[in-house]
């Protein structure tokens, strides 16, 4: 995808979405580990108790005995135990800003740059990604040594930025700005972006000063391609900026993002200012070193890569390297990737002995050891718990912490989760010393948990397993099942062999790759209960998790699916049935219907006409796991379909007015819901006149227009271009809570029903409307069935959609939203119904 595009969804969700010193050196793991406890007699920690907040690309640092993590759009948190954390600030407020004070003022000379006002942060502000740390050797204004010191990014588009820093006496601030230091995207001559008045000319940055004291040797035209833009195939968007005091007391700055790649700047601990080259040339290993910017350690060639996080092991005398890569939303893949080196300047290389630095125009996703992707611990039917099971979507930007005293490691990110849409949390989990000198990273998050001696016994069993492939893709790796044997052998999905060196070493050959990792327990949140786990990484960077499984018998697994398996209220069947045809443990579901033309056997069901008597039919299900067998039957009442009554209609005859004269007129707006201006004209449609959208503009319909949970919306829709959210008929609760349809959702590009709520929901129609021509489209919903039709026919039907409209203060609009870009193109004949529309209703409406 073109970073303008991932830019602009990044700033579309932002917008939804609206330790003493910290230890720069790893150690070994748990000292307990050494305490010489018989094994599995190490105390087991308490339940534990989880208090979640939402900081994006937070970072670590720990004052006293409290935990903070800073991150993007000033959010910050803290917490006593890694677990229950408790926010602090009050995000873009300005003046009495909790972190910077008055925040306009106090950043004015970065945002005379970037972030304030301007382009993509056009009326707010886009201040990113910082880094807090005590620096002991800082020289305050007033002769005193010592200062908490906050850099931070503010940014305007995908390219200019630019990096600065604060420093306070209190680590929650407030901060007062210090300097600039680095900027990005500016250019050989004047040139402006949309939305903006600033002169990105490269004389508007602070390097003519530079120039001037002597700290560079110049302009470089290596900086501009030839047309004068920015060359950020080779240079860094400047921001992500992390702080880092290698072993012999220098301190470096490690930033960027996508284009050029990550580099790293050396910075003087007495003034927190940046120590330029000066001069260009290249490393050892042909590694760009530019005047300005710093050394290239990552990335390239306008691939993904952000968030560097970079710390020092004193026991393997390494420094490691994370850095995140993908797209950061939930339909990106977003993982975070691990590398080493022997210098904090380079070069880092993973597992495979691969730099982390692009050598060429390659998949970034075949490089770097991938410590976690979109995964999920599949919640089957019998399984403990409720929902889907337990996951990550698109976890990263991480930070990275050791406890001096305990020597246990942590590493803390932000995620997203399968199928919440954009909503995110920070989350810690511990990490571990694998015997090739590589981190690992403990399956389930951080809950007070210690490695420990294990016995070997307590690891023979089965493991719902995760292998996270190297990959970067939306696609979530669902578990599977393996067998840890007496016998060493692994069996199940997987084959191989297992063994455990030492008191808690794990090492597993599967594929004819070699695993190593650690043993540790970890608190399962589906049984609530702690589980043996392991996690381990193969030499090419891959990593494998293991979740042991409660002991259980065939004849138990057998009777716990039949008591989880459930078809929801067999009274009233109204859609398709979602019949299982797999259990806990790989036990088989097999379905049989006394009646399949009403319901069929697999689970397809044929409602009566409207006006005609209920049908029924019996379902049952053999569920079998070796030789137990069992089976459980359900009557099923299948209603008729109804007709829906019709409430509003809105024909656009020069006019936004409901003929039915049951609500007010709508209104015009501009390019949101809620912002004045905009124009709406009018021209041949379907029926009479229709709409005409012109990009910068929709209609705010009466608010509780739907207030209900059984309700259809029909309209003709003639796009005249699509765009990826771009809404047609929009409600919401409030920014958290809403429906949308529209002509090219996020999944495949294809028109659909989407929703966001606790749980997002993607009704796909299986195709994309054509611009340039009308299409019908309509959707009902009844008590949580939304079906979805095309020009009369059916291409989506599905239950548990959320109930977004009953007994709320809901708004409407036509063509826009809070977020995305207005609706270009026609709209005819909206008409909103009361109950669900049936197919013949469908068809006729397809009609017109």
């Amino acid at each position: 995808m073109h970073e303008s595009m991932k830019w602009k969804k990044l700033v579309m969700l932002m917008l939804v979405l609206t330790l003493t010193m910290p230890l720069n050196a790893m150690g070994s793991a748990d000292p307990s580990a050494e305490s010489g406890n018989k094994p599995g007699s190490g105390a087991v920690p308490a339940d534990p108790i989880f208090t979640d907040v939402s900081v994006h690309d937070p970072s670590i640092v720990r004052d006293g005995h409290t935990y903070y993590v800073f991150g993007s759009h000033i959010e910050a948190a803290k917490s006593t135990d890694l677990m229950n954390w408790t926010t602090f600030t009050n995000g873009y407020a300005t003046p009495n800003n909790v972190l910077y004070g008055n925040l306009s003022q106090n950043l004015a000379a970065s945002f005379k740059w970037a972030g304030e006002n301007d382009s993509d942060s056009k009326g707010g502000f886009s201040v990113w990604a910082p880094d807090v740390f005590w620096n002991a050797g800082y020289s305050n204004a007033d002769g005193t040594k010592g200062a908490y010191m906050l850099y931070y990014c503010t940014s305007s588009t995908y390219i200019r930025s630019a990096i600065g820093f604060a420093v306070s006496q209190n680590i929650e601030g407030p901060y007062t700005y210090v300097d600039t230091l680095v900027y990005s995207g500016f250019t050989a001559n004047e040139a402006y972006d949309a939305n903006s008045v600033i002169n990105k000319k490269w004389t508007n940055t602070n390097i003519p000063q530079l120039i001037t004291a002597g700290k560079l040797s110049g302009e470089s035209g290596k900086w501009f391609n030839a047309d004068g833009t920015f060359a950020n195939i080779n240079y860094p968007n400047a921001i992500d900026p992390q702080l880092m005091f290698d072993k012999s007391g220098k301190l470096w700055m490690s930033y960027g993002s996508w284009s050029g790649g990550i580099f790293t700047l050396q910075i003087d601990p007495a003034t927190g200012r940046a120590i330029y080259p000066g001069k260009d040339s290249v490393t050892k290993d042909g590694r760009l070193v530019d005047r300005y910017f710093g050394t290239k350690i990552a990335g390239g060639y306008y691939k993904s890569g952000e968030g560097p996080y970079m710390v020092f092991n004193k026991d393997t005398d390494y420094y490691y390297l994370f850095e995140t890569i993908g797209w950061l939303g939930a339909d990106g893949g977003y993982n975070m990737r691990l590398y080493r080196s022997k210098n904090p300047l380079g070069p880092f290389t993973d597992a495979a002995g691969e730099s982390a630095v692009l050598a060429e125009d390659t998949d970034n996703s075949a490089v770097g050891n991938k410590l976690m992707g979109n995964f999920l611990f599949k919640r089957e039917v019998g399984d403990p718990g409720t929902g889907i099971g337990y996951g990550y979507v698109s976890p990263g930007h991480n930070s990275f912490y050791q406890d001096p005293e305990t020597g246990k490691m942590f590493l803390v990110f932000h995620s997203r989760f399968p199928q919440k849409g954009e909503v995110h949390e920070v989350r810690v989990h511990q990490m571990f010393m694998n015997k090739d000198g590589w981190l690992v990273t403990a399956p389930y998050r951080y809950s007070g948990e210690s490695l420990e001696k294990v016995n070997r016994q307590d690891l023979i069993g089965e493991y719902k397993f995760i292998n996270h492939g190297k990959g970067t893709t939306a696609d979530i790796v669902e578990s599977s099942y393996i067998t840890l044997n007496n016998n060493n052998k692994v069996t199940g999905d997987e084959d191989g062999t297992w063994k455990t060196t030492g008191h808690n070493d794990a090492e597993l050959t599967l594929g004819g790759k070699t695993y190593k990792g650690v043993f540790v327990r970890g608190w399962d949140p589906m049984s609530e209960s702690f589980a043996m786990t392991f996690t381990a990484m193969s030499s090419d960077g891959v990593t494998i998790w293991g979740s042991k499984q409660e002991e259980k018998t065939d004849s138990r697994i057998v009777q716990d699916v039949l008591a989880d398996l459930s078809l929801g209220d067999a009274s009233r069947v109204i859609a398709n049935l979602n019949l299982p045809s797999e259990g806990a443990r790989h036990a088989s579901i097999a379905w049989t219907s006394s009646n399949p033309s009403v319901v069929s056997s697999e689970g397809v069901v044929t409602r009566p006409a409207s006006g005609s008597p209920s049908a029924t039919a019996t379902l049952t299900a053999v569920v079998t796991k070796g030789a137990e067998s069992e089976a459980k039957s359900f009557v099923l009442t299948v209603l008729p379909y109804t007709d829906a009554s019709l409430v509003a209609k809105y024909s656009f005859e020069n006019n936004v007015s409901d003929s039915t004269g049951s609500f007010d007129a709508g209104a015009v707006t501009g390019n949101r819901i809620d912002n004045a201006g905009g124009t709406l004209s009018y021209s041949a449609g379907v029926v009479g006149l229709a709409a005409v959208f012109d990009g910068n503009s929709g209609v705010r319909l009466p608010d509780k227009l739907i207030d209900s949970n059984q309700y259809s919306v029909s309209l003709w829709v003639k796009p005249d271009q699509l765009t990826t959210y771009t809404t047609t008929f929009f409600g919401a609760k409030d920014g958290f809570n809403w429906v949308s349809l529209v002509p090219k959702g996020p999944v495949r590009d294809n028109t659909m029903v989407w929703s966001g709520s606790g749980v997002w929901y993607d009704g796909i129609a299986g195709l994309t409307i054509p611009t340039g021509e009308w299409t019908q489209l309509a959707y009902s919903v009844d008590n949580g069935t939304l079906t979805v039709y095309v020009n009369g026919v059916q291409k989506f039907s599905g239950s548990n959609f959320p109930d977004i409209f009953t007994g709320t203060d809901s708004v409407f609009s036509l063509g826009v939203n809070w977020w995305d870009a207005p609706f270009k193109g026609q709209l005819d004949e909206l008409q909103v119904f009361e109950g669900a529309i049936n197919p013949a209703q469908a068809a006729e409406l397809a009609n017109q």
